[in-house]
């Protein structure tokens, strides 16, 4: 008799990946800092990509704590707005709270499955942005017909994706090493995750099956600099929410374990001065 296939679960990996988001909220926040040194430079990339100046309206998709939104809000200035979408209502108080610190009265908020888009009544927007979001998204192509469905005919949406495993070990190298201690199967067909775009034929694709034109896809190096790998290994115990889902089935010594030896492996992108971890962004932008 043969054994029946297991199949990804779209509707549970989204309840726990709500979960997730809603516990590292407040973690996500206080690393802001951070995310604005790492990926600042990325993100001014995306949004000059997706054409975003005075006057725009813009959709942030995945907004998570809105570091990107308030970027965004200060190109688009008083005559523009902002509206910043997440799955995760926890996460989306910090993105609200954050524009009204920095002055800005042009961002609204709302939670809204990126997935479920064409739900969203609002007028077609200059842009959509998507900060590390539509890598994490079941059905891809449903979260960007939706994007496009609320672009005015010119408008843009641009991507920012994780490009290779190998370009982005400060990343895999913990994945890695969860998925062999806790023996995880490889993921399921149809599994989304943070390398399932990763390179730029896969993603140019992607935005064509979606139906944009004059595609174009660009690398960005975006180290992840900190002080030390134990710092590295801090930001991703308190904010990254998918690793400790990974570890779930593991008895509490294993998980120590686990996090010993990726602590000890993270070592390998650390100087006398510094830790200089591997990464490498893809953002992509496609026309309505």
């Amino acid at each position: 008799m043969n054994q029946q296939q297991p199949t990804f679960d779209a509707v549970k990996y989204k309840e726990t990946t709500r979960q997730q988001w809603n516990a590292a909220a407040d973690a996500w926040h206080c690393w802001g800092p951070l995310l604005s040194r790492w990926l600042g430079p990325a993100t001014e990339t995306m949004l000059d990509m997706a054409g975003v100046t005075t006057g725009n309206r813009v959709l942030d998709v995945a907004a998570g704590a809105g570091e990107q939104t308030v970027t965004a809000a200060r190109r688009v200035g008083r005559t523009g707005h902002v509206l910043a979408t997440d799955l995760s209502p926890r996460i989306l108080e910090y993105a609200e709270r954050s524009a009204k610190l920095a002055g800005f009265d042009n961002v609204r908020t709302r939670e809204i499955d990126g997935e479920n888009l064409r739900d969203l009544e609002a007028a077609p927007f200059d842009a959509v942005i998507s900060r590390v979001g539509l890598i994490y998204f079941p059905d891809q192509q449903k979260a960007l017909g939706g994007m496009k469905q609320h672009l005015r005919d010119g408008g843009k949406v641009a991507a920012m994706v994780y490009s290779t495993a190998e370009r982005n070990g400060f990343f895999s190298v913990p994945v890695s090493i969860i998925r062999r201690r806790a023996q995880l199967p490889p993921p399921l067909p149809g599994q989304p995750g943070p390398f399932s775009l990763g390179t730029e034929s896969v993603l140019e694709k992607a935005f064509s099956d979606a139906g944009f034109r004059n595609i174009k896809v660009e690398a960005v190096d975006a180290p992840v600099r900190l002080t030390s790998a134990s710092e590295c290994l801090q930001f991703e115990q308190e904010s990254f929410g998918a690793l400790h889902q990974m570890l779930s089935g593991l008895p509490d010594a294993k998980k120590d374990e686990a996090w010993d030896e990726i602590e000890a492996a993270l070592h390998q992108f650390e100087t006398d001065e510094h830790f200089e971890g591997p990464c490498e962004m893809l953002i992509a932008v496609g026309t309505r």
